[in-house]
């Protein structure tokens, strides 16, 4: 392979979803041997702050909203035509449809105003990129990038203390469906079932209805809520007995999954979007997605197999070994780098 530098173009300055696939993909490249650039919005500045952090080199584009951001790009584009570019969502697409080489990495499926802008943005793209194929099947000539986690290892299975901790991971927001999951552990501390309910997360992209919904879903469970906030992964997988993942929107990935996968801990999901395809066709805690009573039910079942979970636990650890570790993650890079290796997609030095 060619050695050349890469920039791969963040779609926000905050970071989200994308922007953690944008650290990995980083990370990646330079496993591979190539020089990734980050390009960045000066503000916010978490993105290009994490990117530094990491070793890379970043270059801030002036970003006063995202109208200045998007021209900000599309300047930079100009003054850099034919170095290969990676954009990393439908911002950076949109702002460089048609100018030089570029791969089109979508993160979520677009709607509304925002199909037109992601038809206009993949005008002339090598690649368009999604990560399932469940997102696959809603835009016509994409290519699956699947995503990957960091390096994660297994954790030490807590001790079973009398009140099972069922916990959530993610914002605090109704698509991820915290009430929904707040009503199904109601549900059965109703008929005597001792749950409690342990948040790590916040209301991050939501809205004030959101926190209306679970606010008042949330307290009806009384004291059996436990909110760590806004915390690192490790500390919350070593909290819970059993994550729930009841996400009612069609999940592009579902990185948390992946995650619980990497580090052993038992988990139920809906069977919203991507959800299923990531645990896996043996996966066998998967709830309808916005329904509480079967939520409840999958729970109650999954609680009762706790103690013998083992084998489905290191089946979900080599999945995500040979599917989401690092290194599938830098083998699919690679392998769609390959593919683009021309002479005509070289980028200055």
């Amino acid at each position: 392979m060619n050695s050349f530098p890469v920039a791969i173009a963040a779609n926000n300055g905050d970071i989200g979803g994308g922007e953690v696939m944008l650290l990995n993909i980083a990370r990646a490249v330079r496993e591979i041997g190539l020089e990734p650039l980050v390009l960045g919005p000066a503000a916010p500045a978490e993105l290009v702050a994490a990117a530094r952090d990491r070793g890379f080199s970043v270059q801030e584009l002036e970003a006063r909203d995202r109208r200045s951001y998007m021209a900000s790009l599309r300047r930079w584009r100009r003054a850099h035509p034919r170095f290969p570019l990676w954009c990393n969502g439908l911002v950076p697409s949109f702002a460089t449809a048609g100018m030089g080489p570029r791969l089109v990495h979508l993160h979520i499926a677009p709607h509304g105003a925002h199909r037109i802008a992601a038809e206009a943005g993949r005008f002339g793209a090598r690649r368009v990129l999604v990560p399932s194929r469940d997102m696959a099947r809603r835009i016509r000539g994409s290519v699956v990038l699947a995503n990957w986690t960091e390096s994660l290892a297994v954790r030490d299975r807590p001790r079973r203390k009398n009140s099972l901790r069922v916990g959530f991971l993610g914002r605090l927001t109704r698509d991820k469906g915290v009430h929904i999951l707040a009503d199904a552990i109601a549900r059965l501390r109703d008929t005597g079932f001792d749950a409690t309910l342990v948040l790590a997360g916040e209301n991050r992209f939501g809205s004030a209805e959101d926190d209306a919904v679970i606010g008042s879903s949330l307290a009806r469970l009384g004291p059996a809520v436990e909110d760590l906030g806004w915390t690192d992964r490790r500390s919350f997988f070593d909290a819970v007995d059993l994550a729930v993942f009841p996400s009612v929107w069609a999940e592009p990935f579902g990185l948390v999954v992946a995650e619980a996968m990497a580090v052993g801990c038992p988990f139920v999901i809906s069977d919203a979007g991507a959800l299923p395809e990531v645990a896996g066709a043996d996966h066998p805690w998967i709830a309808r997605a916005g329904d509480p009573e079967h939520l409840a039910q999958v729970i109650s079942e999954a609680a009762d197999v706790l103690d013998h979970s083992e084998p489905q636990l290191q089946r979900a650890r080599s999945r995500w070994e040979r599917e989401f570790s690092p290194q599938a993650g830098t083998a699919r890079v690679r392998a769609l780098l390959r593919t683009l290796d021309t002479p005509d997609n070289r980028g200055e030095a």
